[in-house]
């Protein structure tokens, strides 16, 4: 049993410590919030409509086609970024199998811009 406590010990503390560490954070963020937020903190930022309104209000689609837009083009460079540091050791299929998914994401996007997607009024 001895032996068992001592290779069990450091992740005891670890786990207390841990725990010890969260509780005191979130009960620093309890006692220093601000209670009574600055009206400019509360009111309409980018989306512009104001921070608490009704949930089912109706909603500009062209905000969802922004975010669309951005997860599109941010998985893009999620994909791009390893293949081109793992480059050096790659084939020229992977290298022509890039410049294709490249292609069909400049045609998609002049698509988009063409359409008048990222216009705003």
């Amino acid at each position: 049993m001895d032996d068992m406590l001592r290779e069990y010990l450091p992740i005891l503390v670890f786990l207390a410590v841990a725990i010890g560490f969260g509780l005191i954070l979130i009960l620093a963020a309890v006692v220093l919030a601000v209670r009574h937020p600055d009206p400019e903190k509360v009111s309409a930022y980018e989306c512009g409509f104001n921070a608490f309104d009704d949930a089912r209000m109706k909603f500009d689609v062209r905000f969802y086609l922004v975010s669309i837009l951005f997860i599109i083009f941010d998985l893009e460079i999620a994909f791009l970024f390893p293949w081109a540091v793992a480059f050096h050791g790659l084939t020229d299929i992977a290298f022509w199998s890039m410049m294709v998914f490249l292609a069909v994401l400049t045609v998609g996007f002049a698509y988009e811009w063409r359409k008048g997607a990222l216009e705003w009024q």
